[in-house]
């Protein structure tokens, strides 16, 4: 096998932030960057859309999905999609506690700008996605053909882990099987649970975002290559990981002829970009 099949193949990153600069900089955020990506004030600043243009084009990546507050969407964000439509895309992070006002701003930036996913934090409310608070949001996510992506693993801030656990999407896919979700920022240390959650469910896949390629656990490689190939999504989470080196990284792993493209193209264009 040789990680280095494929080179010219155009990506998708499914998870870039270009307004980390408008967000803030807490405490707990400072720090994260600096113990886990080794990173400075540097990384909270807004991104203009021409150096994010340059650094896509240097890094080979076709288009990328820009996340946004769907109750207070960033004029900055929108900015991005309206001068480039077919570069750049819109995932709508929502806060399921704020009930139906949540409900109506997924709707609403999903009609009005085309968001092609809905995303959920758990450690932000310490609240796991199994608990009832979350059913109206999978309900309207499954109404409007919507995928979701929630966050799985233990989180990098100082900040409950446990609602975090793969395990927690159990019931959710279950009761809730149109639900196209998406476990995100990688599942450590519960990689073989959600592994073995996403033989057992259709829809369920995960997404390596703010992961490194080169520190994804072997085992997950090599489920890649066999079982799994359909169902692992790749993104960075820029500029936590800078686009360029984590695509970099994702074309040194040692798949089998393919793998790589379903990795960083096909399985999103696949989930995401279907009905565009």
């Amino acid at each position: 096998m040789s990680g280095n099949r494929v080179s010219d193949t155009k990506a998708i990153d499914c998870w870039v932030n270009v307004n980390l600069g408008e967000l803030g900089t807490p405490d707990y955020l400072v720090d994260v960057a600096a113990k886990l990506f080794k990173r400075g004030q540097d990384l909270f600043r807004d991104m203009s859309i021409e150096e994010t243009l340059d650094g896509m084009d240097k890094a080979g990546i076709e288009k990328t999905i820009l996340t946004v507050q769907a109750e207070e969407p960033s004029a900055h964000v929108l900015s991005f999609i309206k001068a480039h439509p077919d570069r750049f895309f819109l995932g709508a992070e929502i806060d399921p506690r704020r009930g139906m006002k949540a409900i109506r701003a997924l709707e609403s930036v999903t009609k009005e700008h085309g968001a092609l996913l809905a995303r959920i934090t758990p450690f932000y409310s310490g609240i796991a996605p199994s608990d009832a608070i979350y059913y109206p949001v999978y309900s309207k996510c499954i109404e409007l053909d919507l995928p979701i992506t929630i966050n799985t693993g233990i989180p990098g801030p100082p900040a409950p882990a446990r609602c975090q656990d793969p395990l927690e999407l159990d019931p959710v896919c279950l009761h809730f099987p149109e639900l196209k979700l998406v476990m995100c920022h990688g599942a450590d240390p519960w990689w073989d649970v959600a592994m073995r959650l996403m033989l057992k469910y259709e829809n369920l896949y995960l997404m390596t975002s703010a992961y490194l390629p080169k520190y994804l656990p072997p085992e997950l490689i090599q489920w890649m290559n066999t079982r799994g190939k359909t169902k692992v999504i790749y993104a960075s989470d820029h500029p936590s990981i800078p686009m360029n080196r984590g695509l970099e990284e994702a074309k040194k792993l040692e798949f089998r002829p393919g793998v790589l493209d379903r990795y960083i193209r096909e399985n999103a264009q696949d989930l995401f970009f279907s009905k565009k």
